[in-house]
């Protein structure tokens, strides 16, 4: 599948009921029409349930407020053997102006498609073709080894502490 064949647009108006009293939506509101906007992507990806393993790079770049109309695009820009990283860009747009959408929030979500048995299974391979896309997918691959390594540090950080925590014991 083609990369711009992932792409996902999903967009709502904010309500009061999603906003502080000064009527600042909350950023989780924000953060849950991402993870929807990248679980529908990487769905039609994977043709498969998908769970989301991962946020990363979360950036706020723009207040939004009650009445602005939210629009989340979801591509999916790299992928492993189980997972997809998707990337979902916000944009704002304050419907009383005549004012052009405005990017507010970025994100990079991990989802990970799994079976009927809610075991990680394999996904297709992503045709990428652009310049722009290469460069996304070799990005993607960087954050997806860099995130394993930090992983199997932690981990073995993790263990050598357990055992010293165990030596001490005795």
């Amino acid at each position: 599948m083609k990369v711009e064949d992932t792409t996902t647009v999903t967009g709502s108006v904010m309500m009061p009921s999603q906003a502080n009293p000064n009527g600042n939506v909350f950023g989780g509101e924000i953060m849950k029409m991402m993870d929807s906007a990248a679980y529908a992507c990487s769905l039609r990806y994977a043709h498969s349930n998908v769970v989301t393993a991962r946020v990363d790079e979360l950036e706020f770049h723009k207040p939004i407020f009650i009445g602005d109309l939210v629009t989340c695009t979801a591509k999916v820009v790299f992928v492993g053997h189980t997972s997809m990283e998707v990337f979902v860009n916000v944009e704002v747009q304050d419907m009383e102006r005549e004012d052009k959408p405005e990017r507010a929030l970025t994100a990079y979500f991990t989802m990970v498609a799994l079976d009927r048995n809610g075991r990680p299974h394999a996904v297709q391979p992503l045709e990428v073709i652009t310049e722009e896309e290469k460069e996304a997918f070799a990005a993607g691959r960087k954050r997806y080894e860099d995130h394993k390594a930090a992983k199997r540090a932690a981990y073995a950080k993790a263990s050598t502490t357990q055992k010293a925590q165990v030596s001490a014991k005795k």
